[in-house]
């Protein structure tokens, strides 16, 4: 013998299951709120709890953002140099060594002039920056063929050396391309750049990042 529920008994449980399913999901969906209202809620006070120069890259100030050929010079590739001073002058290249640190407003500064130089002059002269934060300034014994040898204990520092091994050029701080140019163009014993060739003043930053 079969049971037959009455369709008045079937309509029942059917209304009981579906407000069964409907409370369930709006528990769900008021859980899944509150979750999403938190994480924002925390999203927004660290944000207010960090100071916006530790998140942007400043240009002016001594604080460090990380590589500043990569950011300010427009040419991350510089560091680290392919060769150092003793392999560049046995190859019979002269060489421009430059002293920075990365946390130095005066060294991102400078670093766009080194990309110019790098440009204009690369295929023969080897360009060597030289993280002064790399160097043992404990010793004193350093020989001409290594590039601490001729740290003065300034930064940025920019010391051009012929393929004979002489120091032909010894400048401190920030100075434009334009003096650097000749200064190599001496090191090479080339004629002064006509004013047709001549690079815009470079000592200025033109923007926050790669200036």
């Amino acid at each position: 013998m079969s049971f037959v529920m009455p369709n008045f008994f079937k309509n029942i449980l059917y209304s009981v299951f579906y407000q069964l399913v409907a409370t369930y999901r709006v528990r769900q969906i008021s859980k899944a709120i509150a979750c999403i209202g938190a994480s924002l809620l925390l999203a927004i006070g660290l944000n207010l709890t960090t100071s916006p120069q530790s998140v942007e890259a400043k240009l002016t100030d001594d604080t460090y953002d990380g590589n500043i050929f990569a950011l300010y010079g427009g040419n991350g590739s510089i560091v680290p140099a392919r060769i150092n001073l003793a392999q560049s002058l046995k190859q019979g290249r002269a060489a421009m060594l430059v002293f920075y640190i990365d946390d130095s407003s005066d060294c991102k500064r400078f670093s766009p002039i080194l990309n110019l130089a790098q440009a204009q002059y690369g295929k023969n002269l080897t360009l060597i920056p030289v993280s002064v934060d790399s160097l043992d300034l404990q010793r004193s014994d350093y020989q001409p063929t290594e590039e601490a040898y001729y740290y003065r204990g300034v930064v940025p520092q920019t010391v051009l050396i012929s393929d004979q091994g002489e120091k032909n050029f010894d400048q401190e701080g920030v100075f434009g391309f334009e003096e650097l140019d000749a200064a190599i163009r001496n090191l090479f014993k080339l004629p002064i750049a006509p004013p047709s060739q001549r690079f815009r003043k470079t000592n200025q930053p033109i923007n926050e990042v790669n200036p």
